[in-house]
């Protein structure tokens, strides 16, 4: 995996095209570390993408293959690997774009359900194929798959293990749009340069708000978007947007 840092936009880079990019639980650890480490005061955005053909096939299956382990370990290995993952994601200021080059299965398709937008190529497949390998969907999956897509086509997804094309995931809302391949980058570069005309912690905010009413009752969902917005109330973003808005500029955060 490769990550980079510049003009404020971190890329994380899937970098094992000879396995279509699978993730061992070293990288998912890789991976929930550079999400982890992301800083509203450095970076605007956040940039996944994968090297070659594929976005992501999921876990490795050579991977696991070869482990040995128990019950309460496989707990605390998924846990602490691609269970972080789909946390840091979630509770990142920073936004995530999922750039889906190629097909993303398995916990390839979970990582961009845990992205905060998702551009893909139209070539692109998505796909819950935990099932196919005997397991249920991780890094997150059981949990966004109905809150995004809904109950019945989760568990169409999830059950049958079926690939979808980019346009129906698109129709879907596992991913915001799909693009040309010769569109790809100026697509997700466009949604970058507007992320960057945004006060990051305020996204933040949004992110907490979003994700943490949901499933919650109304009474206790407006309680805690009033909490945030106190707390968004007090930031020098927000100042510096009600000023640019009565002195008609554009804000500077």
């Amino acid at each position: 995996m490769r990550i980079t840092d510049s003009e404020g936009v971190r890329t994380i880079t899937f970098d094992r095209p000879e396995a279509m990019n699978a993730m061992t639980t070293h990288i998912a650890s890789d991976l929930a570390d550079a999400f982890e480490s992301l800083d509203p005061e450095e970076h605007d955005a956040c940039v996944l993408t994968g090297e070659g053909k594929a976005f992501s096939a999921g876990g490795d299956i050579q991977m696991m293959a070869e482990r040995d382990w128990n019950a309460d370990e496989s707990y605390e290995v998924m846990t602490s690997t691609f269970g972080r993952v789909a946390e840091s994601a979630i509770e990142s200021s920073v936004p995530i774009v999922a750039k889906v080059n190629g097909d993303a299965v398995g916990a390839g398709m979970a990582v961009t359900l845990v992205a905060d937008f998702a551009i893909s190529v139209d070539t692109a497949r998505f796909g819950a194929g935990f099932v196919k390998v005997g397991l249920v969907p991780d890094t997150g999956g059981t949990f966004l798959l109905p809150q995004m897509l809904g109950l019945r086509t989760a568990k169409d997804l999830a059950i049958t293990g079926r690939l979808v094309s980019a346009e129906e995931a698109a129709e879907m809302g596992i991913v915001n749009e799909s693009v040309a391949a010769e569109e790809l980058d100026a697509a997700v570069d466009d949604l970058v340069a507007t992320l960057k005309e945004r006060p990051t912690r305020t996204i933040g905010l949004i992110k907490e708000g979003i994700h943490g009413n949901t499933g919650r009752g109304w009474a206790d969902a407006l309680d805690r978007e009033a909490m945030l917005q106190a707390r968004a109330y007090d930031t020098p973003e927000h100042t510096e947007g009600v000023s640019a808005f009565l002195e008609k500029r554009d804000p500077e955060f």
